[in-house]
């Protein structure tokens, strides 16, 4: 705006101004960027929540820091966030220096307030509190793993070893299903002078009366660092042990000797194992067993086959305590506490019931949490339910996405790691999935109360209890595959019927058994609670055997998780037309989970194992492990159901007692391979001649190094460092396992 030498506007160009006339946006630098003023109409006319967005950037922040490799990039990440927020704030409204003047020099009021108006600029409010609020939110993020990791990590063992270990027993877990205890203890290293904590598994029959928490024992022990993935793509223990700060696993040799005995060390343990040993006598077989997962969170008695039948229905959530099981505990104790109460007018009339009942349920649920054995998902859950008894009790909405993104945010404060398990995508992944589904429109409109009859009523809620099942089993696939590398088909049809029956039928028969069998006539209920978990047995069996009832993706990158989960967020938080803008990165990771190639070539991190794939769909192995660790993760990262076959069984294979010889052709060409059986010397000009005619070697051991194949020597000095390998011969490319865990601790590969 123009001024005289004095600094005063004109009455010229407050006539300008009242006229209609246009500004000069030209001094106002942000007004510069189209692509601003696009984001910022976009913000401000779109309807969204801005809460759960900022633990969403929270959370990235956290995701950054286990992405990045190195620590300069990992303060690289907490000074972009914070110069993101810095930038935010140089976008601050300011008024002219000259503005001083106008109001001492003017006094018309209605020429004063069109100079207020001109002079002060509202430099895109929307976009400038999202710069602010999400570069804080990231760098607090990256910031808070980082120190987690820092405090709570501990080094692995350097080398596997024997030795004698007098050790404090923290934590006791009953296995009967595998025939052994597992113990968790406190132990003296020696050499490095400190004490260190290690898990150590013992079979059943040596276990010592008095060998319990509190216990300081005795022991010879096998002890190895906790293992890395075995493939790219597989279960990372070390990073899972370095959170929960275990140096070493290993099981116990010979005999064990008590210095000293812990009865009276711990309250809760011995309450949960005898409250499981109870239901198990009450209960026998299959049905006894989840009756005590579900009674006290023991799910060491559990067979492999159930647990592969539930995880192949899409039923495996039930079994562990979570959300759900803490729920219905909750939601049982605020109820019933309601209806007993609101039949006594004295106390009704005194009292707000519903604050009543949320302290009763609050109640439940901690002494339940605790029962259960405290874990991360059931402290998880219990946190997210006592939110929402707190949102009942002060009269506010009880599910809501800020709701959700409130508990999120807690758990993350308290256990940052949890963001990238499983446990914590699919139990928020399904909370936002159902949230976000019930506040559509349409779906408000069709569960609309209405006068209807009873058959119609039933109808409506069966369809969309149909609905939800299946916008969760939708919503909670990527996750389900990305981690496990399968899943069920059928599984919205399954837990239709099983969470109800879980939910409405077992847990409140289990209930009631159990405090009918402190005057000692439980029987009748034990027996229906487990006829209602052999019906939920069945269903689960029935279902994992229907044709097709699997579905197998061995291979999804983090880039193309990342897009499901960006995608299904934005579908989940947003609202209107705008949230549609979130099926762009989902369409475009089913098209990237399609054309994603399964690896030819699978090599463990040790050299032993090594895996082939076939066009046919077999996977031919190395050897005939009887290891279930190493034949399960060859076949989930090849893709297929059947057994694998032993590469001396396999047509076109030439096997002598040292090597294995095989030709396969892939991208239009021959590939031989030679893969060492065992560590047997041989000759080393035979080895060599044999190399130099080999594309890919394969050794669990250090090769010459005038063994010189074609294409790659994967022999132990290159597996020390790289890890697992997964190969594509189409392209050809390699995957390791060291390239997805850079300079974290967990990670041995990095001090070599």
């Amino acid at each position: 705006m123009a001024t005289d030498h004095s600094g005063m506007v004109t009455h010229g160009d407050l006539r300008n101004i009242q006229n209609g006339a246009p500004q000069r946006h030209w001094r106002n630098p942000w007004r510069l960027s189209s692509l601003a003023n696009r984001i910022e109409r976009f913000l401000a006319m779109a309807g969204f929540d801005r809460g759960p967005w900022l633990i969403i950037a929270f959370a990235m922040g956290i995701v950054a820091w286990f992405a990045f490799s190195q620590p300069w990039q990992w303060g690289g990440a907490v000074i972009a966030g914070l110069l993101t927020s810095l930038f935010g704030v140089s976008m601050t409204p300011r008024d002219n220096d000259a503005s001083s003047h106008h109001h001492s020099a003017i006094n018309v009021e209605a020429e004063s307030n069109a100079v207020a108006e001109c002079e002060t600029v509202d430099a895109l409010p929307h976009l400038r509190s999202a710069l602010i609020a999400f570069g804080l939110f990231f760098a607090a993020g990256v910031t808070l793993v980082w120190i987690r990791s820092e405090i709570v990590g501990a080094q692995p063992l350097d080398r596997p070893t024997v030795s004698w270990v007098n050790g404090y027993v923290l934590e006791r877990d009953d296995q009967p299903a595998r025939d052994r205890v597992r113990l968790v203890m406190a132990i003296r290293d020696a050499d490095v002078g400190k004490a260190r904590k290690i898990r150590v598994n013992i079979a059943s029959d040596k276990i010592l009366a008095g060998m319990v928490e509190g216990a300081t024992v005795r022991m010879r022990v096998r002890l190895m660092p906790p293992a890395p993935p075995m493939l790219p793509g597989s279960y990372n223990f070390a990073r899972a042990a370095w959170f929960q700060g275990l140096a070493g696993t290993g099981s116990m040799i010979g005999e064990a000797e008590i210095i000293e005995a812990g009865e009276e060390a711990a309250i809760i343990a011995p309450i949960q194992r005898r409250l499981s040993a109870h239901v198990r006598n009450q209960l026998s077989g299959s049905a006894g067993s989840i009756a005590a997962a579900f009674a006290s969170g023991d799910r060491g008695g559990i067979n492999d086959a159930d647990e592969d039948a539930m995880r192949d229905a899409g039923l495996t959530h039930l079994l562990s305590i979570s959300g759900l099981h803490v729920s219905a505990v909750i939601a049982a104790g605020y109820l019933i506490t309601l209806k007993i109460l609101a039949l006594f007018p004295a106390i009704a009339l005194r009292i707000r019931l519903p604050v009543a009942a949320a302290a009763v349920g609050a109640l439940a649920g901690i002494g339940y949490t605790l029962l259960t054995g405290s874990e991360v998902p059931t402290v998880r859950s219990c946190a997210a339910a006592l939110l929402v008894l707190v949102a009942l009790a002060m009269g506010r909405e009880a599910l809501s996405l800020r709701m959700v993104a409130t508990a999120a945010f807690v758990v993350l404060l308290m256990w940052p790691e949890a963001i990238i398990g499983p446990s914590f995508q699919m139990s928020f992944g399904a909370v936002i999935a159902i949230v976000a589904l019930h506040n559509a429109g349409p779906i408000r409109a069709f569960l609309k109360p209405r006068e209807e009859g009873a058959l119609n009523w039933l109808a409506r809620r069966t369809a969309m209890l149909l609905l939800t099942g299946f916008v969760i089993e939708l919503a909670l696939m990527p996750t389900v595959l990305f981690h496990f590398h399968r899943a069920g088909v059928y599984g919205a049809f399954a837990n239709v019927i099983a969470i109800p029956l879980v939910t409405f039928v077992s847990m409140p028969l289990i209930a009631i058994a159990l405090m009918l069998d402190l005057i000692g006539v439980g029987a009748p209920a034990w027996w229906l609670a487990g006829q209602s978990l052999d019906l939920m047995l069945w269903i689960a069996r029935t279902t994992a055997e229907q044709p097709g009832a699997v579905k197998l993706f061995p291979q999804m990158s983090d880039a193309n998780f990342a897009l499901f989960v960006g995608g299904l967020l934005w579908l989940g938080l947003w609202r209107g037309w705008a949230r549609l803008y979130g099926l762009l990165p989902v369409v475009g990771g089913v098209m990237m989970l399609m054309t994603t190639p399964i690896p030819d070539v699978l090599i463990s991190g040790d050299g032993r194992h090594v895996g082939l794939t076939t066009p046919k769909g077999d996977l031919i192995s190395l050897r005939d492990t009887r290891s279930s660790y190493a034949r399960d993760n060859l076949i989930e990262l090849a893709g297929v159901t059947s057994a694998p076959v032993p590469i001396t069984e396999w047509d076109g294979a030439q096997c002598s007692i040292e090597f294995c010889v095989i030709t396969i052709n892939r991208g239009e060409r021959d590939w031989t391979l030679l893969l060492a059986r065992n560590r047997n010397m041989i000759e080393e000009r035979s080895l060599a001649a044999a190399c130099e005619r080999a594309d890919i070697v394969v050794a669990d051991r250090w090769l010459p190094a005038s063994c010189n194949p074609r294409w790659l020597k994967a022999d132990r000095n290159l597996l020390e460092n790289t890890g697992g390998l997964a190969l594509n011969l189409q392209s050809p490319s390699m995957q390791t396992v060291a390239e997805r865990q850079g300079a974290h601790g967990w990670w041995r590969g990095n001090n070599k």
